[in-house]
């Protein structure tokens, strides 16, 4: 899906020298004329205390002068998070941060999401190179001086259908089958650093210059995921190419974040009290004792206390605890230099600082302009990313580092090491990029629950000069975790992706062994120890090299069709019809198995995946085997679930699974197990009650090609193309003709035993379906059912928005006005007519051309919005309404009471 939400028109640079010290001015708007441009973008300036957002000034630039920036949202996970098509990700340096699905304010960093926490203002990409005897950097966003030097390419149009079109944000998606998708939600943008209009692009203030571009073009991808294993990270993927014709020379790359933690809408000084360190390595989730590297920056909260100043009792306030970090998990070379520096941007320089090392004659101190911590202009940026430098975590910048040849602390130390308003930039190089050469980079945006668990853990364990009580109580077991699945994610270990034979490196993790000794001769007498493994396993940690970004997923949801009717009674149903055919027989794209395990059918009256409830669900009748490890003194599940059949054919006819729990095993020559259901094995597929096969006799098919079999097995098909076999159904009944139902039916597998793995679930939305339980149109047309109104009369004192009114207003669009959500509804309707509403003195108030497949979704209903043709609210009165179709005119009274 394509989606286009300009923002952003002229930016106005602007710095005020010591502003509201430790004041927060991020998203302030100053009204600034449009002649000061010149003289503030020049060297002679004052510092900014923050960062100001781009202010949408027009100066007289037409439409087709402005670049196509757009903003989109990745909300499938529990990272919500927004992405740009400008170099920058969050919506910290978005003018106009709404997401253009939803209507609702972009999310810049939500976690858990939907949510109430944020742990990101905003991020940008860097980079920078030597192009000739210059030094130059483009940055999406530099967080300080008002810097934007990556655009989306304003000359070329946005359309999408294009190939070329480079001014476009795009979403794919594997649960809808779209091309090209490598996860459950892609994000596909593209933009330069060649835009020089100082409309947009800032003069470079302190190197005294305008942006020189590199020429270079970068195609951005982000990927998200619902699955438990990866919802709480983001991958972004960037091809970077050399657009010009000279050699970009000794390039280097960062990422630039700046958290802000604390509550959305949150008080100024929520800002001010963030920590961040790096991460090098963490204990293996795989056990056995190994140690992962994860070399993740991270920031959070310094103590997960929302509301700054104020005297809380604990557990009062302790909600942001979580913490956030960005892992690099692909660079173009396995031998870069890697460079973590932080720093806190101030415009009095006793309060502008960062981690520095002291000069030497080999490598002389660099002055930033009297000001310790932010890299203003291109040639400083250019070397905070070279200069392979690793700062010490923010908890310890009050203690003295001199000995390892840093500045000694300052007289703000103790206030630095306790929490500011901090930014991280993680950065790498060097490599060489030629005309044409196009450079892939990952890294992986990540979030972890639990980082702070105990309320008063800062008060009682912080001391500025003896930080490491305080540092090793942080807790780093959920973001290490889910920092290693990112990087398996983008490279699957033990998966040999390119067919080369390898598949990545493991360890051998070794639960019993022996040793033997072997003469090999006697003069002079040589002995030969082998140790012989006895009880082992082989754990991949790593991938071959070759990106995967994919990981193990649900079966595809199956076909949906909804059938609705109204009974006898006048109550309304829905028959939800299924076919399963790619759901039970399409492999698993990581384990390479057919792991179906189930369906469940939901129900909402709301398009929003936190409502839907599930109704009923089916699963195969089978079962976990966990088998005992005498060398590790605990049962394993390793195999995929059994059946049934599949038991007794190994252990007798009579078998019963069931009776063998974990204090009663079964032995079984030398070997001891036991069992449980996975799942709730509910596989009664008769019963008209539940969901159940609608041909159960039907055979499994000959073949599973839908073509083949119209020629050769027709018999075998429905009259639509769909397999007997595979059909489904399932009736909600006793639902209100007059409610709008969403309906879904998920599948689901059993999980990945061998590697931990839960059952994976496809989601709700990938095939839910808005209906109406009213009678299709082929009954209205065929019947010749009259027209129904309803509410009639409408009344606005009848609260249809509230429970008590029934809730027919506003369910999902919460956050519009009640003016917005009124609606008057026809319903046997049939598929093609006009509706015309009339005063009674026959003005026409409104048309709607209602025009849908026959028997298609909502097909038999329509509604108005009380608006009319001249977009103005109805009032009070009596009006008529015509339906006019081929089958016959209708006509009718409305009466609406304001």
């Amino acid at each position: 899906m394509d989606v286009v939400a300009s923002f952003g028109l002229v930016k106005i640079r602007t710095f005020c020298e010591r502003i509201m010290e430790r004041m927060k001015m991020k998203r302030a708007i100053l009204t600034v004329a449009f002649l000061m441009l010149t003289f503030l973008a020049g060297p002679t300036f004052g510092r900014a205390y923050r960062d100001i957002s781009e202010l949408p000034l027009l100066a007289g630039k037409t439409s087709a002068q402005v670049p196509n920036a757009l903003i989109a949202v990745h909300n499938i996970g529990k990272i919500g998070i927004s992405v740009t098509n400008q170099g920058h990700f969050g919506s910290g340096f978005v003018v106009s941060a709404v997401d253009p699905l939803t209507g609702l304010a972009a999310p810049s960093c939500v976690y858990p999401y939907p949510g109430r926490w944020n742990y990101l203002f905003a991020g940008a990409f860097w980079i920078g190179a030597v192009v000739g005897r210059d030094t130059l950097v483009s940055v999406g966003a530099d967080g300080w001086a008002f810097t934007r030097e990556m655009w989306p390419d304003a000359s070329m149009s946005s359309d999408p259908t294009n190939p070329y079109d480079k001014s476009y944000i795009k979403y794919r998606s594997i649960s809808r089958g779209d091309s090209g998708a490598v996860s459950e939600q892609d994000i596909i943008s593209a933009y330069t650093d060649t835009v020089t209009n100082p409309s947009y692009v800032a003069i470079d203030g302190f190197d005294g210059r305008p942006h020189t571009p590199l020429n270079i073009e970068i195609t951005q991808r982000s990927f998200a995921w619902s699955y438990s294993y990866a919802e709480d990270f983001v991958l972004f993927d960037y091809s970077i190419k050399n657009m010009g014709w000279k050699k970009l020379n000794q390039v280097y790359m960062g990422f630039y974040v700046d958290g802000d933690v604390g509550p959305l809408g949150g008080d100024i000084t929520d800002a001010t009290d963030d920590i961040c360190g790096f991460k090098r390595d963490i204990p293996s989730p795989t056990g056995c004792g190994f140690v992962d590297t994860i070399n993740i920056a991270w920031i959070s909260d310094n103590d997960g206390i929302t509301t700054a100043g104020q005297q809380l009792t604990c557990p009062s306030g302790f909600d942001v605890t979580s913490v956030t970090g960005t892992r690099v998990v692909r660079t173009p070379s396995d031998s870069l230099k890697y460079s973590f520096n932080w720093w806190i941007s101030n415009g009095d320089p006793s309060l502008d600082f960062g981690p520095r090392k002291a000069g030497t004659p080999d490598d002389p101190f660099r002055d930033f302009g009297g000001f310790l911590g932010t890299p203003e202009g291109d040639r400083n940026k250019y070397y905070v990313m070279r200069h392979e430098e690793f700062d010490y975590d923010q908890l310890f910048c009050a203690q003295d580092h001199t000995a390892d040849g840093w500045l000694p602390p300052g007289p703000q130390a103790n206030d630095f090491a306790n929490g500011y308003d901090t930014r991280y930039l993680l950065s790498f190089g060097p490599f060489d990029v030629s005309p044409g050469e196009v450079l892939p980079i990952s890294f992986a945006y990540v979030a972890g629950a639990s980082f702070l668990t105990e309320c008063d853990a800062f008060r009682r364990l912080f001391n500025p000069q003896f930080p490491d009580a305080y540092n090793n109580y942080l807790n780093f077991e959920e973001f290490g975790k889910n920092a290693t699945w990112a990087s398996w994610i983008y490279d699957n270990p033990g998966y040999d992706t390119d067919g080369d034979g390898d598949k990545g490196k493991f360890r051998i993790c070794v639960y019993d062994s022996s040793v033997s000794f072997d003469t090999v001769t006697v003069d002079p007498l040589v002995v030969e120890t082998t140790v012989v493994y006895l009880n082992a396993d082989t754990l991949y940690y790593r991938g071959d090299g070759v990106p995967d970004f994919r990981g193990a997923s649900p079966p595809p949801p199956p076909v949906l069709r909804v059938l609705p009717r109204v009974n006898k009674f006048n109550g309304g149903e829905l028959r939800i019809r299924w076919s399963g055919l790619r759901s039970e027989t399409e492999k698993d794209v990581f384990s390479n198995r057919v792991d179906f395990e189930g369906y469940r059918v939901y129900q909402s009256l709301s398009s929003k995946a936190a409502e839907f409830v599930m109704v009923t669900s089916f699963d195969r009748d089978d079962y976990n085997k966990y088998i005992w490890n005498r060398g590790r003194s605990l049962y394993q599940l390793k195999d995929q679930p059994y059946t049934l059949n599949s038991l007794q054919a190994l252990y007798g006819e009579s078998f019963d699974p069931l009776r063998y729990n974990r204090d009663n095993p079964f032995y079984w020559k030398d070997s001891a197990f036991y069992f449980n259901a996975q799942d709730w094995n509910q596989s009664n597929l008769l019963d008209t009650n539940s969901i159940h096969k609608l041909y159960p006799d039907a055979p499994y098919p000959s073949t599973l090609n839908p073509d083949t079999a119209k020629i050769h097995y027709p018999e075998e098909l429905t009259e639509e193309g769909y397999f007997k076999y595979f059909e489904y159904e399932y009736t909600l009944r006793h639902l209100l003709p007059s409610q709008l139902n969403y309906v879904a039916v998920t599948a689901f597998d059993y999980g990945s035993p061998g590697s931990g793995l839960e059952s994976l679930e496809s989601p709700p939305s990938a095939n839910m379906v808005a209906e109406y339980p009213q009678n299709q149109t082929s009954v209205v047309e065929s019947k010749g059912l009259n027209v129904v109104v309803y509410p009639n009369p409408y009344r606005i004192d009848a609260h249809y928005r509230s429970e008590v009114g029934g809730g027919f207003e506003g369910r999902g669009e919460e956050d519009k006005g009640d003016e917005r959500v009124r609606r008057i509804h026809f319903i046997n309707l049939p598929h093609k007519c006009k509706i015309r509403i009339f005063t009674v003195d026959g003005d026409l108030v409104r048309e709607i051309d209602h025009d849908y497949t026959l028997d298609s979704p909502r097909s038999m209903h329509d509604e108005w919005d009380l608006i009319t043709r001249n977009t103005q609210s109805v009032v009070s009165g009596i009006y008529y309404y015509s339906v006019e179709s081929e089958f016959g005119n209708q006509l009718g009274k409305i009466v609406i009471i304001m």
